[in-house]
């Protein structure tokens, strides 16, 4: 094995073995599911707290429209808004003064508090005001039966979309799944491309730091010591990511057969399972199909071409950057000295972040199209309009220019690697940086 090779294989051994990365791999994709499972469980939750509200309505139309919720109790005030205030209300939590017709005076309600008042309140008197203003206007009009007409006449539809396959099949699609794992693969490029880039600034100042890379300069190549160390810590972030891709189509797995496992259990028994699989148009059927239709939309993303890009934009946009991180890393003193170069670094990211995020409402349009063709914006953007099924030769043309580019940029990287690794005590800045590229 050459020596690249060596240094390959001990970097990415050195960087699996730790615990931190089995801990990472294997408990990260639970940790993301909690993340956004456990919040939204919480938000769910009500206090045991009652807050009571005192209504006073000096029309009285208003004040015997609120009824009780599990947070709030309103009630009837028996007293004035300055009794009120004046006096030590100790079990009273805000006040609701009415003081004329709301449809003539919108401005004629006021919710007074001590403390802030929060958003669920609001909106609960927002909706029963409202609702009431509403009906007032109806009435208004004095056209008989006019509120429920305008019952009647509200409808809920949702269009429904088909892809046609070119031998001139049809497949359920959807736009919202599609933004979905744009989204994911967008965030998840991003995040590895800056964590495994800044890995590999670390791991090159610190060998400058302890001295140990006057050693290993001594029978290795710097060239050949940078792309061993890139190459090296790209393999683990590659790891990573299919152990993941891995647990989480198990976790999807498992999770979508326990659900459909429960909803037949629920809904049929042996013999009605088998008739349900023999009459599609039976109603237990029917029902299971729209339950579960986000399922069939699925079939029409292929996620072996998603899959494929993926590993091909992260290596080149890790070889990009991560090249870039090592030219950086090589050059600092301490990591006090970093923060003037990860700065452009870090605003050409999340500009790239974010145009990959607006880019999913028009995934043809000129912003995504170009930072999806531009070496430093298409690893992020490119995954966004991939599940678009864009042409082929924009993504072909996107992957030249990206490992065109990489290649370049190591290139460039290497020559200020080879001077600014054995470089001490001089504060490096970039005229200094350009001055290294041009020695021979």
């Amino acid at each position: 094995m050459n020596k690249t090779g060596l240094i390959i294989k001990q970097e990415y051994l050195r960087r699996v073995r730790k615990k931190s990365f089995i801990f990472m791999t294997f408990l990260m994709p639970l940790l993301m599911v909690g993340l956004v499972s456990v919040p939204l469980w919480l938000a769910t939750m009500k206090g045991n707290d009652i807050r009571h509200i005192a209504v006073i309505d000096k029309t009285g139309k208003y004040a015997p429209l609120f009824s009780n919720t599990d947070n709030y109790h309103f009630f009837e005030a028996d007293k004035s808004l300055d009794e009120y205030r004046t006096e030590a209300q100790k079990d009273l939590f805000a006040i609701l003064s009415i003081s004329d017709d709301l449809l003539e005076n919108p401005k004629a309600a006021t919710l007074y508090s001590e403390k802030q008042i929060p958003g669920e309140l609001s909106r609960l008197v927002n909706q029963v005001l409202v609702k009431q203003m509403e009906d007032d206007k109806l009435d208004s009009f004095q056209i008989p039966a006019l509120k429920q007409i305008i019952d009647e006449s509200r409808v809920q539809f949702q269009i429904q979309t088909i892809k046609w396959g070119k031998d001139g099949s049809e497949v359920s699609s959807s736009g919202t799944i599609a933004h979905i794992i744009g989204l994911f693969s967008t965030i998840i490029i991003y995040m590895f491309i800056m964590m495994y880039g800044a890995m590999v600034m670390q791991g090159v100042s610190e060998e400058k730091t302890n001295r140990i890379v006057e050693i290993m300069v001594s029978s290795v190549n710097p060239f050949n010591l940078m792309m061993g160390k890139v190459v090296g810590i790209g393999l683990v972030g590659l790891t990573q990511i299919i152990l993941w891709g891995i647990l989480i189509g198990t976790f999807l797995l498992v999770g979508s057969s326990g659900l459909i496992l429960g909803n037949l259990g629920e809904s049929m028994d042996i013999s009605t399972m088998q008739q349900g699989m023999a009459l599609s148009q039976s109603a237990n059927t029917i029902e299971f199909q729209e339950g579960f239709e986000w399922i069939g939309q699925l079939h029409s993303f292929n996620f072996g071409e998603i899959i494929v890009f993926f590993i091909i934009f992260f290596v080149g946009g890790y070889l990009l950057y991560a090249s870039l991180f090592a030219a950086i890393g090589s050059a600092i003193n301490s990591p006090e000295d970093s923060q003037q170069f990860m700065a452009p670094i870090m605003v050409i990211m999340l500009f790239a972040l974010y145009a990959g995020m607006y880019s999913a409402d028009n995934p043809d349009g000129p912003l995504a199209f170009w930072c999806s063709i531009i070496p430093f914006t298409s690893p992020v953007v490119m995954l966004m309009r991939i599940p678009y099924e864009i042409s082929l030769w924009e993504k072909l043309l996107s992957v030249v220019l990206l490992f065109a580019t990489s290649i370049s940029f190591i290139w460039l990287s290497a020559k200020i690697y080879r001077v600014g690794i054995l470089m001490y005590g001089k504060k490096p800045n970039f005229k200094e940086m350009i001055k290294w590229i041009r020695y021979k």
